[in-house]
């Protein structure tokens, strides 16, 4: 499985971005996807996770209001839709996978993009 991220850069605070992440490499789309994002200094947290047919999902506090993840099966691609951003949101993003659920804990993903940075300022 192989996943390629695009839409990060920089906006001003209050602004919004929204990221892809286009998956290949598999016969059935992955039953979870979920973004993740590691600022300098900070360990890797959980954003936003999402089941196969959208049933279920998950989102940090932090983001709750702010951020919607969403998928297009048919597409082949995650999306994270990014409103009213914050300095706080300035950090490299990255998109994962599983077949498990492992909600917004990292360690648990199998499949990983190469990240891309998003910065707020």
């Amino acid at each position: 499985v192989q996943l390629v991220e695009s839409g990060g850069g920089s906006v001003q605070p209050r602004g919004s971005l929204r990221l892809s992440c286009a998956t290949s490499g598999y016969t059935v789309s992955p039953n979870y996807m979920a973004w993740f994002r590691q600022a300098p200094g900070n360990e890797r947290e959980g954003v936003a996770a999402i089941s196969r047919y959208a049933g279920s999902t998950y989102y940090a506090d932090s983001v709750k209001g702010r951020f919607t993840i969403s998928r297009d099966n048919a597409e082949r691609t995650l999306y994270l839709e990014m409103n009213s951003l914050k300095p706080d949101d300035t950090a490299i993003y990255y998109c994962a996978a599983d077949e498990l659920n492992h909600g917004l804990a990292w360690r648990g993903y199998t499949y990983w993009s190469q990240g891309t940075q998003v910065t707020v300022s």
